[in-house]
């Protein structure tokens, strides 16, 4: 059972922990019987579940009340389910950061429309921001939004979008000229029957998920689908991940969880000559840093979370620093795990092996993690100038 005194810390609540009990309750029981065979039928399956179950309540705001969304909540959930099982994190996290922007901006109409669906598991939301030419460097996107009367026209593609071939709802940044660079990008919602959208190449990657390349080619849709105001889609867009990037750490921070379980398992069972594994004291020395590296992990990741519910208008800081270093050593912790396994650690449908393979695309989606290096430098820099 993993370590789970830290939900005593004093960034959580006492709801904070039902929540966690909850789920782990639900998991366990719910997560075994979902057959991975077929990854966008299990993708459906988790989000039916999640939001059955209440848990994709969490996702996004009341939009009655337009409150609701907490992110250590967040972060609790993705942790928990990654610790489980790294598509369903995906599937919780997807409803999330689809309809972030629709959590953030919406109008109450907007709110009503999508967010009662999906919080309840009835439709899958989608984050269309990365171009092909234009993965980090958002404010080079190319894609267009043409106003034409009462319509937007949109023209151009969105790459390594997750959910892409699966979701009911894309939230799609385009530019729409108000100025050049970042100011000129607004946000849209594009149902996913819109004439004009389109699948173009459903991509493979080593831990499976729905994943897809979009193309708009005259793609109308109604002037009301625009969210926020007219070239506020750059400032939309960094204020969803500043509010979601925590939550990615808090996914690198299950798996890497797990992996400690799993080797302190592999340490006291598996014997050399007679004596635990675990009695070397190499072996000691890698679990000590295993440890080290979770407990540090989740403290950067609690204090970012608690930081950005206790009012702080922005947490970039404190989110790139949990950013890059969850994601980092999640993946030193992880390939501790398999080393210790030995063999057995890189045999195909090993818990380890999948590990492996899940963390890896977490230190590159929303915000690699050179970008986080700099981000934290520009930072520390700006709070030393104005210091």
């Amino acid at each position: 059972m993993s370590d789970r005194s830290f939900l005593s810390w004093p960034f959580f609540e006492p709801r904070h922990a039902a929540l966690s009990e909850a789920l782990e309750t639900w998991a366990g029981t719910h997560l075994a019987a979902i057959d991975h065979g077929d990854t966008d039928a299990a993708c459906r399956a988790l989000v039916t579940g999640l939001g059955e179950a209440g848990f994709l309540t969490h996702s996004a705001v009341d939009p009655a009340t337009g409150t609701g969304l907490d992110v250590r909540s967040l972060c609790l959930i993705r942790e928990t389910l990654a610790r489980h099982d790294g598509l369903a994190d995906f599937a919780f996290a997807m409803q999330g950061l689809g309809t972030g922007a629709i959590s953030l901006f919406g109008t109450p109409e907007q709110r009503a429309e999508w967010l009662t669906q999906t919080r309840a598991g009835k439709a899958i939301s989608a984050f269309a921001l990365t171009e092909p030419a234009s993965g980090s460097d958002v404010a080079n996107s190319t894609m267009t939004a043409t106003r034409d009367g009462d319509f937007y026209v949109l023209n151009g593609e969105k790459t390594w979008i997750s959910n892409g071939g699966i979701a009911d709802v894309y939230t799609v940044f385009a530019r729409t000229g108000e100025a050049p660079g970042a100011k000129g990008l607004s946000a849209f919602i594009v149902p996913a029957d819109t004439p004009g959208l389109e699948i173009a190449e459903r991509l493979e990657v080593i831990a499976p998920h729905p994943l897809a390349t979009l193309r708009f080619t005259e793609c109308r849709i109604p002037a009301s689908a625009l969210l926020g105001a007219p070239g506020a889609g750059f400032k939309i867009a960094m204020s969803v991940l500043d509010v979601f990037r925590s939550t990615v750490a808090a996914a690198a921070l299950g798996f890497a969880r797990r992996a400690l379980d799993e080797a302190l398992a592999r340490v006291s069972s598996r014997k050399v000559q007679g004596a635990p594994l675990f009695e070397l004291q190499m072996v000691q020395g890698h679990i000590a840093d295993m440890a080290l590296d979770v407990d540090a992990a989740a403290l950067l990741v609690y204090r970012a979370a608690w930081t950005k519910d206790s009012g702080a208008p922005r947490v970039t800081r404190e989110a790139a620093m949990a950013k890059l270093f969850a994601t980092d050593h999640a993946q030193l912790v992880i390939d501790k795990a398999v080393q210790l396994h030995g063999g057995d650690g890189v045999r195909s449908g090993e818990t380890v092996e999948r590990l492996y393979r899940d963390i890896r695309a977490l230190r590159i989606y929303e915000g690699a993690s050179d970008v986080q290096r700099v981000v934290i430098a520009r930072q520390a820099l700006g709070a030393f100038q104005q210091g």
